[in-house]
């Protein structure tokens, strides 16, 4: 649905993002993380029509970018960190003025605001001055005017920044009821949020995307086999023993629960899972449970954009 090929843009002579390339489905949340500095921002700019690439090409739906800028951007509907607000307007008032302002005639707006209201959960705040509301009200109503115009592509950047528990509660609620109607395309620092928001996560670094899948596809990456937990019954030391003598166990952690039980953690560079349990088994250690270990976002992250790693 949205085809991102070789993306490039230079403030001066540095290229903030160079050879950018990557695809995002239709009804897909996608996550993009990246340190400061990585190309985020820039990206999301030139996505919502914002900026202009140095080269490049961006298409929705096999609209260009470039060859109809103004057709594409009625396709968009962004988000920025902070929301582009008037605060002496009602919510009501100012969704439709947004509407309008995206070009969409009056009657389609009236038809369309009820709905974008009980989406975003403002039906109760539809009539209240939105200087009034709390910072996470007002950020449900920049997700309502972002998608007013119903676009094929919703761009949120750091939707969640600054909002309590709660309130982070109810915007990924709103977040996740956005798939069924739209793409959308999360920037965010708080990587448990992009955990479980996304169905998929786009890594950046020096400009370019350095790995994509799933979370429990980047930890396979780094891991080769990934990463399983077992409960096994027998000696700890047993269990250190034969976990260490395993070829494609690189690591491992073994704990005692008592009474017999161990929980271990171990990171295989191959998936030899069967191979795993036989040679446990025959190492006297007995099997009670096999899952695969949930992946720390975190973790996964920071080895993909520390130094040296491509």
């Amino acid at each position: 649905m949205i085809e991102v090929q070789g993306l490039t843009r230079y403030y001066g002579y540095h290229p903030a993002v160079l050879d950018l390339s990557f695809r995002i489905n239709a009804n897909e949340i996608v996550g993009f993380l990246g340190l400061n500095g990585a190309g985020k921002s820039t990206t999301l700019k030139i996505l919502a029509g914002l900026l202009l690439p140095s080269a490049g090409s961006v298409s929705i739906k096999g609209v260009d970018l470039l060859s109809a800028p103004d057709s594409l951007r009625s396709r968009i509907g962004f988000l920025p960190e902070d929301p582009p607000l008037y605060l002496d307007m009602k919510v009501r008032e100012f969704i439709s003025f947004c509407g309008q302002l995206k070009g969409m005639p009056a009657d389609q707006v009236a038809g369309r605001l009820d709905k974008v209201l009980k989406d975003c959960n403002l039906d109760e705040f539809a009539d209240r001055v939105i200087g009034t509301l709390s910072h996470g009200q007002r950020k449900r109503v920049g997700i309502a005017q972002a998608i007013i115009h119903d676009p094929d592509l919703v761009i949120l950047d750091e939707p969640i920044s600054g909002l309590d528990p709660r309130q982070i509660r109810e915007i990924r609620e709103v977040i996740v009821s956005l798939k069924a109607s739209h793409t959308v395309l999360i920037s965010s620092h708080i990587l448990s949020e992009i955990s479980q928001t996304c169905d998929r996560i786009l890594v950046l670094k020096g400009g370019r995307v350095v790995a994509e899948g799933t979370e429990d596809e980047l930890a396979a990456r780094l891991s080769g086999g990934g990463r399983v937990i077992l409960e096994l019954r027998g000696d700890p030391d047993d269990a250190r023993e034969a976990l260490g003598s395993f070829e494609s166990v690189t690591s491992h952690e073994v704990t005692d629960l008592g009474g017999g039980l161990i929980k271990a953690l171990a990171v295989l560079s191959a998936d030899e899972r069967e191979a795993l349990v036989v040679h446990l088994i025959q190492a006297g250690l007995g099997l009670r449970r096999l899952d695969d270990a949930e992946s720390e976002l975190e973790e996964i992250f920071l080895n993909l954009t520390k130094e040296g790693q491509a």
